[in-house]
This record gives structure tokens, sequence and C-alpha cells, in this order.
């Protein structure tokens, strides 16, 4: 390092020695003029500490020598491995000089001093003021030499955010991320830096010390840099080949702070991705290798156009996961079915987001395909032709319940009632119609019933797990014995007592129904345990079977996806996929409790 400061100086020395056009000797008397040029002679000899004795004096003047002098000052320092010095007197400099026409000099040798006294953010900060092009690419330069040394994850997290476009400080934090982290934002973090700088081993990491991470390499070489817009990008459907890039479009939310952990609003995000981690290592062992690139999208139109028009991102998308909201997801399901890219809605139930659409897939059923499944269910129970339709307070709970009446009257089922429910077991009960018939204003009857008030069959669906067993407790006070068909979500399987599943006879529809007594499951559970330190909920089943199926869907060139043989593998952790009929995943279980566990029975 030292070698470049000294070829630097000199450089700057010989333009002064033969005339600076910025220094005007005529206003400089010829005693001062001689006494500098002997002192910079002093320098390029080797004498500094004689140098900073007569360069010293001329330090406290006002004059257009001054700032020279304090930098030949420096170099002397720096020569003599005095870094503290060396970098009090360009602080001096800067703050007696700011304007100074040889500024970018300073602040090389200002970096140079820093970072060999091992103050590596004065040493980045300064060389980023660098804006002479000659000089910037010397200070490059110095700053991957010098970059591997830095250990500190948290300053190169810091000076990463501060500096976004540098790409070597992101290529050390993928490093530094890649030998001491195992935290999932983080690896999240090195993910999206990867997809948008690169290949991080071009930077010469030391080995890492024994228990930590090595540098991970990309499976694959990163593919040549396209001239054109990303939007113009027509690639084919056939991508047979011997990678896959997936692109990831979820809002991470990364921290703007040094804070660790992701919010609790968005751990189902970095749970889905933990998920398809590990499906990522099954399909590498199948011989199908898949790398992904995260993006953390959030609910940012500018910020989705920002993206899918640039001409990276074209490389990493292969497959599209995501996004997640209304509008970033138009953008970018228009950009897919432009470029013929298969686009996979990880989490989403609305049958709009996939109609007309031949490449973008539902991974979950519709409320649509729920409805349709649990009326075709009901209609197998053999019960009388009329029903009873209750809902929560939420739009999505409003809507599977519309859904689920409408086909109630394609079938030609009576609705006794179809209403919204809130409040107690009791202010329920009161509020209904069907069962028993009341004897006073608000009061149901004890024994008086109306058979032509008693449903075949009760629906409920409510995203709120009190409203499950209420419901059932104002069934049993109406006396209606009827069938019950509920969303999974309108109970809390930790809370609520088995009674509550045992004493009627109940069917949940459970969309993401996991049997944790499968061998895959536990299998599952222990390897996510092992690799992010916490229990892995549902939406991690979900991220692994999701990118599990469609991996293998496009390693066999299956898009469109129509059939369905691949659906029901014994590997998937739910209860698989089936899409022979549409773009939406026609799996819909549904259970009961049954010999002391929930059972699958459709």
């Amino acid at each position: 390092m030292e070698h470049r400061c000294f070829r630097l100086y000199l450089l700057v020395m010989v333009v002064l020695l033969t005339g600076n056009p910025l220094l005007s000797w005529s206003q400089i008397s010829p005693e001062a003029e001689r006494r500098y040029k002997a002192a910079v002679k002093l320098v390029q000899l080797g004498d500094y500490e004689r140098a900073k004795v007569e360069l010293s004096p001329m330090t406290q003047r006002v004059n257009g020598l001054a700032p020279y002098a304090h930098y030949y000052y420096a170099v002397a320092s720096f020569r003599q491995r005095n870094f503290t010095q060396a970098r009090a007197m360009l602080n001096q400099l800067t703050e007696r000089f700011p304007d100074w026409k040889k500024m970018d000099d300073a602040h090389y040798l200002y970096a140079a001093a820093s970072l060999e006294a091992g103050q590596w953010e004065d040493g980045i900060v300064a060389l980023q003021r660098i804006t002479d092009a000659e000089l910037k690419q010397e200070a490059v330069k110095m700053e991957r030499s010098f970059l591997p040394k830095v250990k500190d994850l948290a300053l190169v997290k810091k000076l990463q955010r501060d500096y976004p476009e540098d790409k070597y400080l992101a290529w050390t934090l993928i490093g530094r991320i890649q030998q001491s982290s195992t935290d999932k934002a983080d690896l999240i973090l090195s993910d999206q830096l990867t997809n948008r700088y690169g290949d991080p081993s071009q930077l010469a990491f030391e080995t890492a010390p024994r228990g930590t991470r090595p540098v991970q390499q990309p499976a694959t070489p990163p593919p040549a840099t396209q001239t054109q817009p990303a939007s113009a990008r027509k690639p084919t459907v056939n991508r047979q080949k011997g990678y896959y890039n997936v692109a990831v479009l979820f809002p991470f939310r990364l921290p703007e702070t040094d804070t660790e952990r992701p919010a609790r609003n968005t751990q189902f995000v970095y749970d889905l991705y933990g998920g398809m981690k590990l499906a990522k290592a099954k399909l590498q062992a199948e011989g199908i290798t898949v790398n992904l690139f995260a993006y953390d999208l959030d609910n940012d139109d500018d910020k989705t156009l920002e993206l899918i028009n640039n001409p990276s991102f074209a490389q990493s998308a292969d497959m599209i996961f995501g996004p997640m909201y209304a509008e970033p997801n138009r953008l970018v399901t228009s950009y897919a079915m432009q470029s013929e890219v298969p686009l996979i809605n990880p989490i989403a139930t609305s049958r709009d987001l996939v109609d007309g659409q031949p490449l973008a897939y539902l991974a979950q059923p519709s409320l649509n395909q729920q409805a349709e499944k649990a009326m075709a269910f009901a209609h197998s129970l053999a019960q009388a032709r009329r029903a009873a339709v209750y809902y929560g307070s939420t739009k999505k709970d409003s809507a599977l319940a519309a859904l689920y009446q409408a086909e109630l009257k394609r079938r030609g089922y009576q609705i006794l009632e179809c209403k919204k429910v809130s409040g107690s077991a009791e202010t329920i009960a009161a509020s209904m119609k069907i069962g028993g018939v009341s004897t006073a204003v608000g009061q149901p009857a004890i024994g008086s019933t109306n058979s032509m008030l008693m449903p075949g069959h009760v629906f409920i669906a409510s995203s709120n797990e009190a409203d499950g067993p209420r419901m059932i407790e104002a069934l049993n006070k109406r006396r209606v014995a009827a069938p019950v068909i509920a969303t999974s979500s309108a109970f809390d399987f930790y809370q609520n007592p088995v009674s509550t599943f045992t004493k009627r006879e109940l069917y949940l529809l459970y969309p993401d129904f996991l049997d944790r007594g499968r061998p895959v499951v536990d299998e599952f559970e222990k390897a996510y345990l092992n690799m992010q330190n916490i229990i892995p909920s549902v939406y991690a089943a979900q991220g692994y079977d999701m990118l599990l199926f469609f991996g293998r869907q496009i390693a066999r060139n299956s898009f469109p996806v129509k059939n369905s043989s691949l659906a029901q593998a014994d590997d998937y952790l739910l209860s698989g996929f089936d899409y022979a009929k549409g773009n939406e995943n026609q799996v819909v279980p549904i259970v009961r409790y049954e010999d002391g566990r929930f059972t699958k029975i459709n």
C-alpha cells in the first residue's frame, strides 16, 4: 500500500518542482520558495525528519505554500509510519484550506494513513470523497487491498448502507456474512447483494477461522450482461439448462438500523424464505441447481418499476416468487407474462391474480377453490339441502362466505341464514334464526324447534380463532346438531380443549394443514431448527413445498403446469399441488379430529 502513496506524492512533487500553475510563485518571496523546494527535496530523498522541521513553520503561514507544506509534512509522517501524525496534519489542512485544488490528493493520503492505522471507517469515507477520475482508480485499488482486513461485520454493514453503490463494500459484506453470520436477515441481505453486485470472490478474503462459514461461491457463473432493457427481454419458455435463477420479491423490510431480528409482522416472510433455502438444498440433491436472488420489495410502485427495468433483474429471473402487494404484483405480472417467466404467488388467495395469465400461479387454493371444495364435501354428506352461513369481521371472511353462498345457490340449496357474527356465544345464539324458535324477543327456546329452520349443515368462515368455539356453543344453545364445516383459522388448536373438536360433527377447511406425525415433516423441522435456530412455522413449510414443486417443474420444462402427477409426492410437507384444471392450486384439505389427531379426510 505504501508504494502507491509514494507514487502519488512523487507525481505531485514533480509537478510542483517544474512549476505548478495552481501555485503563483510571484506571490511568494524567493527565500520562501527556496526553503519550500529544499524541504520537498528532502522528502524525495527520504530525509523525513529534516523535511518536517523545514515544513513545519510553512504550515503556519497563510500564503499559497501552506496547504502544500501541510501535504508534504503528512507524506513525510506517513513514510515514517507515523499515521496518527499524518492524519492530524491532513485534518488541519482540510479545516484551514477546504477549497484547496489538490484536496483529492489529501483525501487519498488521509485514507491510506487511516487504513494503515486500522481506522477503517475514516479511511473508506475519505476514499469516497475523491472525485478525480484518475485518482479514483487508485482509490479503488487501495480499497480492494484493505477491505478484506475489516473484520467488524456491523461496521461493514454500516459502510455499505452509507455507500450502497460501492460494489467492493457490498462484496466485503457478502464475504463477512458468509464467514461469520448465521442470522437469517444477514443471509437474506447477502443473497440480495450477490444478486445486485455479482460474484464476491473478486475480493480475496482471508481464510475463515475454524468454525465459521466459508465464502459461498455461486453455483454457476453469472450470465453475460445484457445491453437491452429487462422489459424488452423475451426469453423462451424452454429453460432446460444446468441452473435456474429464481427471483424472490418479498417485503423483507430489512432494518435501517443495526437491529438484527426482523419485525414480528414480517416474520412470516423470513419463514417462507427459510423454507425455500432448504428446498434449494433438496433440489440440489436431485441434480437441480437453483440460485435464489432475494429482493426487498415492499408496497412501492416506483421501486417495482425500477427493479423490472433493471437489466440485471432479467438475469436472475427464470422464475419469480411474489410480490405480495397488489400494484407491485400487477406490474411484475405484466413483466413476467411479457418475458414468459413463470410467476408464483406464495400466499395470495385471489383468483383474479391468475385469470388470463397463463404463467401466473397461486401456490395456495383461491377462496373460490376453497368454497367449491367445501361445497362439494358438504354435498357428499347427504344432508338436507338447507344451510346456514356465518362469517367473521375480516374482508377475507366475508368474501369466502359470499363465494360459499354462491355455491349453495348454484347447487340449489336453501340458505336459511347468511350473516356476520360477533360478540359472546349468548349474543350470537340470540340473533340466530335457525334451530330453536324464540319464545320471547332475544331469548332462544329450550325445547321448541322447527324442522324447516334446521340446516343440513352450517358453514363458518372466520379468521378470528375465538369465533369457532363461540359459534359451536351458540349452535348448541340453538339445539342445532347439523354438521359444521369451518375454516381452521376460527380455532386455536393450542388453547381450545379437545372436546371442542369431538362433541359434534366438525370438519375444518384447512389449506395449510401440516401433519406433524409424518416422518418427512419431522425431518424438515429438525433441519430447519438446525439452520435457523427456531422452530419452523407453517410458512416455512409452504416456502419449502412451493420451491420444491415449481423447481421440479421448471427443471422438467413443465410450464404451463397442466399435469398433477408430481403433486402428491410423499416429500411435500403439506398436501401437495394440483394444477390440472387451472393455475390455482386445487388441493384443499378438509380435516377432522379422529383417534387423538387431526386427519385429512378428502
